[in-house]
């Protein structure tokens, strides 16, 4: 057996070996992604897909592509997105090369106190009933994020890019698989109003049925006629307002009239020959994958076969201690000083190699001291505990055009139909996006008024000769990291066609060592990493194609090709890449 730093001839692809196995692949297989020469729009529902891609028709480009993809998953995945979401888009400004984060995620509003989710006994309210209450509740920002978009980048017209999403509300719509399995396992999550919409009746929506959403149409068409801002002043902010006061949470008017979008430089970071952008904090998700393949990177792990023990152990171990870090450093930066240069530090990655064993797992992984390689050491705390509350669906979708143009973004309610509060007559889920803080004070991550709490959205886009080369994302909370590092790994080390890289069994693993895996994972493999400790719960397997970890996006550019983009949409969703030719 080989030993952990053992070198053999290096496997990682070059640029132009990974494009030609793409071009192989899709000449010799059938092919469930797509191609374009002049566009690209990949999302989790094929209807927000073709959204996008008729705006790339009209000669919009990939800021209007993704603008008119989120106001159509508004109507077509609401369970996980849509008018009262946060996120983050990532953007590639071709013309001027270069590169931002959108930061529209939720924020806290201005009335919220350290020990909000603390009860009258000084215990954390229980996490599953933080989640239905309306004190989770944050200041929604995608509407503020897409509004942005518009003024800065896009160049059609609003009317033109949210009149698909109108069509869809107001036409009858065929509920699909996602429908029917969210609703049928999460209905539970949703109050009177929202059961009156996908319960109607007391009978659950099932796949085949159709919905027609009057309520949420007439939303949009306010929204069409006074702007994005329509959503944070006037009726459709007094009703949000009114409907979280009735339920006895802290957003208000002013808490709407202070949301201004921050637009942030990217987290960068290095993997090999690939220069790689991510979003910073609050989203934990970029330092996480970044931590990640730089471990990959030391270990060198395309030594072992993708499919072997081997690999998957130091996978599992690798992000283990990804996300310990991750909770105990990444918070709101306005907030706490972070530790930033440290967690990538070198040295520090070094030190955190040494923690992994081939012949062993970690029996518990406890985070590390980025500090010690940080020159400033001013405002030091971390979290000593680790606490996976995230929820676990949320959306990603992503767009590039015929210029050159990138927009990425992953935008939630958080967890499965958010806080389960819909705004009366006006058709859409509210979030609980502070369900993402830490409920006990003295952390990193604890909750304050206007304040973000920490988030795993990772929209990603990678660089070759500094020209933009792949970008993806993925839902999955936690798992998110799981996702994005995993395919970037099949992709950059294993030389995985596209598709191939999406479909490659994932594995996720937390600090406290709670495994999830998917099928795929031969059972000899999964014999052999219990002997070594890890611990596979049968209830954390994830039997089937539409409930395998995240759902990945993600679009590759050939540009030693005249721009050729090949697309794919994951599985478990039913998603499109749809290219334009």
């Amino acid at each position: 057996m080989k030993s952990l730093y053992e070198r053999d001839e290096c496997k990682l692809a070059n640029i132009e070996e990974i494009f030609k196995v793409q071009k192989e692949y899709k000449m010799n297989n059938e092919h469930k992604g797509d191609t374009g020469h002049n566009g690209m729009v990949a999302s989790a529902i094929k209807e927000a897909s073709k959204a996008g891609n008729k705006m790339l028709e009209d000669g919009g480009n990939a800021f209007d592509a993704l603008i008119a993809v989120q106001l159509s998953l508004a109507v077509v995945e609401g369970m996980n997105t849509g008018i009262g979401a946060g996120g983050f888009i990532l953007v590639y400004d071709n013309e001027n090369k270069e590169t931002k984060v959108v930061n529209a995620h939720s924020r806290a509003p201005a009335g919220l106190t350290k020990d909000c989710f603390i009860d009258d006994d000084g215990e954390p309210v229980p996490f599953v009933e933080r989640t239905k209450s309306a004190r989770s509740i944050g200041v929604p920002g995608i509407m503020k994020g897409l509004e942005y978009l518009h003024e800065h980048y896009a160049t059609l017209p609003l009317e033109q890019l949210i009149d698909p999403a109108i069509t869809l509300a107001k036409n009858e719509f065929r509920v699909n698989s996602l429908w029917d399995r969210t609703i049928q396992l999460f209905k539970h999550r949703l109050g009177e109003t929202g059961r009156q919409k996908f319960v109607p009746d007391g009978k659950p929506l099932r796949e085949g049925d159709s919905i027609t959403q009057l309520d949420l149409a007439k939303t949009l068409e306010i929204i069409r006629e006074k702007g994005f801002n329509a959503v944070y002043e006037g009726e459709i902010a007094d009703a949000i307002v009114d409907t979280v006061e009735a339920h006895g949470g802290l957003l208000n008017h002013q808490d709407l009239l202070n949301y201004h979008v921050k637009i942030d430089e990217p987290l960068w970071s290095t993997y090999k020959d690939y220069k790689i952008a991510f979003p910073a904090p609050p989203s934990g998700g970029g330092v996480a994958v970044a931590q990640q393949l730089k471990i990959f990177e030391e270990l060198d792990i395309s030594q072992y076969e993708p499919h072997s023990w081997e690999k998957y152990h130091l996978v599992s171990q690798t992000l283990q201690l990804a996300l310990a870090d991750r909770q105990a450093h990444i918070g709101d930066p306005k907030f706490h000083h972070l530790p930033m240069d440290g967690l990538l530090h070198p040295e520090y990655i070094k030190e955190r190699c040494r923690q992994i064993s081939l012949d062993k797992n970690i029996a518990k992984v406890d985070p590390g001291d980025p500090w010690a390689y940080q020159e400033s050491k001013e405002g030091k705390i971390q979290t000593n505990h680790y606490e996976d509350n995230e929820g676990y669906e949320t959306t990603h979708f992503t767009a590039v055009d015929k210029w050159g143009n990138i927009a990425s973004c992953t935008s939630s309610i958080e967890r499965i139909f958010g806080s389960g509060i819909m705004v009366p007559h006006y058709g859409f889920l509210l979030n609980n996006d502070l369900t993402d803080f830490q409920a006990v004070p003295g952390q990193v991550n604890e909750p304050n008024g206007s304040k973000y709490p920490t988030s795993s959205k990772c929209p990603t886009i990678m660089f070759h000769d500094d020209k933009p080369f792949f970008t993806l994302g993925s839902p999955g909370g936690p798992t998110i990291v799981a996702s994005v590092a995993q395919t970037i790994l099949n992709v950059i080390e294993y030389n995985m066609p596209l598709e191939d890289a999406l479909k490659e069994p994932r594995l996720y693993t937390t600090p406290d060592l709670e495994t999830q895996w998917e099928d795929g994972i031969d059972e000899e493999t999964l014999q052999k990493l219990e002997s070594l400790g890890h611990e596979f719960n049968q209830s954390f397997r994830v039997e089937s194609a539409d409930t395998r970890l995240g759902d990945v996006q993600a679009i590759m550019i050939d540009q030693t090709n005249g721009q050729l983009l090949y697309g794919v949409a994951d599985s478990p969703r039913p998603g499109d890449a749809r290219g334009l030719k």
